[in-house]
């Protein structure tokens, strides 16, 4: 799970102005938020140098540790 949606929410970002940063489809990116899909580890660097924030913040933690 990620946290594009949220991220993108609080920074006042439209998803389809980062599709276009990212080169993807407004599609994707919109599966990405609306996590029906998940970015490559490499597009996630890319969504967090974007976005100003290290990829590892656009993560949710697992809660299921068992």
């Amino acid at each position: 799970m990620n946290r594009i949606k949220e991220v993108l929410e609080k920074k006042g970002i439209k998803q389809i102005w980062l599709a276009k940063q990212l080169g993807k489809s407004y599609n994707m990116v919109n599966s990405y938020a609306q996590n029906r899909r998940q970015p490559s580890i490499e597009d996630l660097y890319r969504i967090g140098e974007i976005l100003g924030i290290e990829a590892k913040e656009l993560l949710v933690e697992s809660k299921d540790k068992k």
